[in-house]
């Protein structure tokens, strides 16, 4: 039987991005929060302490910092008419465990959104008729707008300590370097944008001499030191080139850790229990609301956790699964194209290209760099180029940002070269310090017969059915990837070189499980306004239970062109808002069904 602990305001599953974001702006409301996260402890030190975490064998090849899929996995199949395998090896992409999540080891990146994609459907249906958007595609509006959001994006980058350089500020054209498609925004970013490196400045200039319009990436990752809203302090990037599957040594990339934590601990109402695995959220006895969570602490007792409102602040695919797992909502039926969790299940649609110059040529030190840094256009990203023309939805922002190249993934040779041997040996050590890396980094659209559902066979370490993902990619998807490939090898072509090798999908191209694309994954628990095509409603509040809240990227009703991290922290304070606000003050639905 489960032990019953003292009931608290607040319940936040899931210490991430929004696990934080939601705790600390509850906390401020006055809240008393509880934050559970199934993995251990993590922060800086010791996580990131120099020079241990400059080690790529113990986190990028033995995945310290992610899921650890003895525990809990996913199985995954191409159609449903195919049996789910689950998924051993981590490898298309890579969730976070323990205190920070995903949020921990990111690159920093850290985009807005175009407004066009917050209203997908509309804008192909208004500009290209309803004809135009393919049978079976499954894309919605968001439900909320780019207005309504911009000063939720203005504060998160303030708490992120964002790098960067704005092309208009309340419209007032501001200095050279920023993106000419962006948006207006209401302040200029908290940093200026870092330095470039030998690679970006190849791209940007060669972006430039084919008329695009080169930008310097919005970066995580600090240009100079800093201190946030919270009083949290950041030192400067050093450009060490371990970002990525890294904890900052340097305090220089944020993180919830880093930015957010701090504060948090230094509030009495505020306690965060780490490796407690919750198992379910518990139902009232009408169904209509949530009385708390159920979890499963360090010691393997099972616990529940009452509380007046429950926040589910995990990984998109995990939101989901607790969903279903609950049995919250109804579950999405592909054949019917009826039901909301597990629905428009999205992914990321990547291209890359690499261009090798000879070694008296460009040398490209590919061995610093910083997650988040480097130089992007957006010519044919979201609503900037004419779709009619291509003939499929969606769009890609190109760019080419230098994360470091490390020791036991720096062998990158041109195409031709033998796998092994001599002149193997010798074209990796003619190559590495000569050669740049860029990506088509493509939205990606949902589809009905993209899904999540639950596995009927296969169970995780505490007897609960594993997640099964249904994805494959579609026509749309793949005549997409190759237009960009080739817009994007002009760009390659420009920058001269001896060799380039084009790394995208080809008619019939599948998905494949053992190539990383990004941990960019989307849809499941869609927003929306109508109960009947979205699982929460424009707040990120449960239709079926007005005091369950689910944030994350499992909102995205699909793809974007875009990194998900900053959408999903302009929504987490969005719906903060909404909470402190609104619901606070009367509790129940936000929205009427």
């Amino acid at each position: 039987m489960a032990k019953t602990l003292a009931k608290k305001d607040v319940v936040v599953v899931g210490f991430g991005w929004t696990g934080a974001i939601l705790s600390k702006e509850l906390t401020e409301a006055g809240l008393n929060v509880v934050a559970l996260e199934r993995g251990p402890m993590q922060d800086t030190d010791p996580d990131g302490v120099y020079p241990q975490t400059m080690d790529e064998l113990t986190y990028n090849s033995r995945r310290k910092l992610f899921v650890d899929i003895s525990k809990e996995t996913v199985t995954i199949r191409h159609s449903s008419q195919d049996v789910a395998l689950p998924n051993r090896q981590l490898g298309a992409f890579l969730p976070g465990n323990g205190v920070g999540g995903a949020g921990l080891h990111w690159s920093g990146v850290h985009f807005r959104v175009d407004p066009m994609e917050l209203r997908m459907r509309s804008h192909y249906e208004e500009r290209y008729g309803k004809k135009f958007i393919p049978e079976g595609m499954t894309i919605q509006d968001f439900g909320v707008s780019y207005d309504e959001l911009e000063p939720h994006f203005d504060f998160a980058e303030k708490v992120f300590g964002t790098s960067g350089s704005a092309w208009t500020v309340n419209g007032k054209r501001m200095a050279k370097g920023g993106n000419a498609f962006a948006p207006d925004r209401s302040s200029d970013f908290p940093l200026p944008a870092q330095k470039n490196s030998v690679s970006a400045s190849l791209f940007g200039q060669a972006a430039e001499s084919l008329g695009y319009h080169p930008y310097n990436m919005p970066s995580a990752n600090t240009s100079g030191p800093y201190t946030n809203p919270y009083g949290a302090q950041m030192g400067p990037c050093n450009f060490c080139g371990f970002c990525s599957g890294y904890a900052c040594y340097m305090y220089s990339k944020a993180s919830p850790n880093v930015n957010i934590l701090p504060a948090l601990r230094l509030d009495p109402r505020f306690e965060l229990r780490a490796q407690c695995q919750v198992t379910r959220v518990n139902k009232s006895a009408d169904g209509k609301s949530v009385t708390g969570v159920t979890y499963i602490d360090s010691m393997g007792q099972e616990v529940f956790q009452p509380a007046d409102i429950v926040a589910l602040c995990m990984f998109q695919f995990n939101n989901v699964r607790m969903l279903l797992l609950s049995e919250i909502g109804k579950p999405y039926d592909p054949d019917s194209n009826t039901g909301v969790v597990g629905k428009n299940f999205a992914f990321q649609n990547m291209a890359t290209i690499k261009v090798f110059f000879d070694k008296n040529s460009h040398t490209t030190n590919p061995f610093m760099g910083a997650g988040g840094n480097g130089i992007a256009i957006d010519d044919f990203n979201a609503g900037n180029f004419d779709h009619g023309a291509a003939g499929f939805v969606g769009g890609s922002p190109f760019w080419l940002n230098q994360g470091g190249t490390k020791p036991i993934s720096a062998s990158v040779t041109p195409p031709g070269t033998p796998s092994w041997g001599s002149a193997w040996k010798k074209s990796t050590a003619e190559h590495y310090t000569h050669h740049v890396s860029m990506d088509a980094h493509g939205a990606h659209q949902s589809y009905r017969s993209n899904y999540l559902s639950l596995d009927p066979i296969y169970k995780d370490a505490y007897g609960n059915p594993l997640l099964r993902m249904t994805l494959d990619w579609q026509p749309n998807d793949i005549k997409m990837n190759m237009f960009m490939a080739d817009k994007m090898s002009g760009i390659a072509k420009a920058m001269g070189g001896h060799a380039i090798g084009i790394y995208g999908k080809k008619p019939g191209s599948r998905f494949d499980t053992t190539s990383y694309q990004t941990t960019h994954l989307n849809g499941g628990a869609i927003m929306g306004t109508d109960p009947k095509t979205s699982a929460v409603n424009r707040y990120l509040q449960n239709w079926d239970a007005h005091n369950l809240f689910v944030l994350g990227a499992s909102a995205f009703p699909q793809g974007l062109g875009y990194n998900p991290t900053g959408l999903v922290a302009a929504l987490a304070y969005w719906s903060a808002k909404a909470i402190r606000t609104q619901y606070l003050k009367q509790p129940g639905a936000l929205l009427k069904a």
